[in-house]
């Protein structure tokens, strides 16, 4: 792998900003730039510098986050992957409105770098695209961007334009996925973690998708003992890499995540994965909604539904958890007024069981 592409510079609104310019800035000149711009050039600081990693976190959705050292080599691999799957070409203009301390908006400045495309920053909110005019070729979001403006009829006109959409950080809800159609861009959900530095799969979304996950160029995959999702990459990833991702394989060649193995709930012997429990519900409710766990004294431990409602139905609610097999059905149901989140938009589980103990006091 080239490792001048590491120097190269970077297209910004139309302007060329070169490594020199990059290494010249001292501290005050960060101080004095918007937030979201001093992120930006804190990263190219430290990717235009000679050290052959850079710093990363992860997104901490199970735990706290934690830091890695990605090699420059590698992220340029999954650069170049992303860029000729999508075919994104030198002068496409690019979007960046996620957080700079996460992966998958690092990528999106490596991604500029190496295919020369033209990158425009904006602040990390929920509606990225309002101050942007049309034109952008190539955006990723988080599906709660995707969803607030796509309940904007303004900002789903531009969305219409984006030629090419990927999500991640989260889980794309089936409602959401149904108004994915109204796009006239190729949309994708991606799969992938900060340790496959971002995606190594995607899957179409809208009417030509076919519900699977498919496997980016160079990537090979298998099932564990435990049949979790293994990952062999060797241009992004040193090794393989054994997810906590609980997949079946397809025979077209892709995948499906059933859910994630440090999730599973085991009640008395029985196995219950939350992610197919929470989509069963969802075809039956609209709020938000987590499946999680407490210690309990005859089953070890008790299903348990977190729901974020500031009006519930109840009747509606129980008639949900009725539809359930009954081995699946939560002991407990806290009521709450919003669903914790990572920083990132994913589902805080770890902190869910946390209130989901301090709620339930009858173990």
């Amino acid at each position: 792998m080239p490792m001048d592409m590491t120097s190269a510079g970077l297209l910004l609104d139309g302007r060329r900003v070169t490594r020199e310019e990059v290494l010249l800035l001292r501290p005050e000149d960060l101080e004095a730039m918007p937030g979201h711009m001093a992120q930006l050039f804190a990263f190219l600081t430290e990717w235009f510098s000679p050290s052959d990693t850079v710093t990363v976190t992860t997104s901490g959705s199970t735990g706290k986050p934690k830091t890695m050292q990605a090699e420059k080599r590698r992220m340029i691999a999954s650069a170049i992957r992303t860029c000729d799957f999508l075919g994104l070409k030198p002068g496409d203009r690019a979007l960046l409105c996620m957080d700079l301390k996460y992966i998958g908006a690092k990528m999106m400045v490596v991604r500029s770098i190496v295919r020369g495309l033209d990158l425009t920053v904006v602040p990390p909110s929920g509606n990225p695209l309002a101050g942007v005019d049309a034109g952008i070729d190539f955006a990723a979001f988080v599906p709660m961007q995707l969803y607030n403006m796509m309940q904007d009829g303004g900002q789903l006109a531009k969305l219409k334009h984006v030629r090419h959409i990927i999500i991640g950080g989260g889980a794309v809800s089936p409602e959401l996925e149904s108004r994915v159609a109204e796009l006239d861009g190729k949309t994708y959900s991606t799969y992938g973690m900060t340790e496959t530095l971002s995606h190594v799969a995607m899957r179409r979304l809208g009417r030509r998708g076919d519900g699977h996950y498919h496997p980016l160029g160079g990537v090979s995959l298998s099932l564990s003992p435990d049949h979790t999702l293994v990952i062999d990459a060797p241009d992004v990833c040193g090794t393989p890499i054994v997810t906590n991702d609980i997949a079946e394989l397809c025979p077209d060649g892709g995948f499906v995540i059933v859910g994630r193995k440090d999730n599973v709930i085991n009640s008395g012997g029985v196995k219950i994965i939350p992610e197919q429990v929470e989509a069963a519900l969802r075809k039956h409710l609209s709020w938000p909604l987590v499946l999680t766990s407490v210690p309990d004294a005859k089953f070890g431990e008790a299903a348990t539904l977190l729901v974020a409602a500031t009006d519930i139905d109840r009747n509606r609610l129980d008639d949900a958890v009725r539809s359930l097999p009954a081995y699946h059905r939560p002991k407990h149901i806290v009521l709450l007024d919003s669903i914790p989140l990572t920083p990132n938009g994913k589902v805080a589980r770890a902190e869910c069981r946390r209130i989901a103990v301090s709620r339930v006091h009858d173990f």
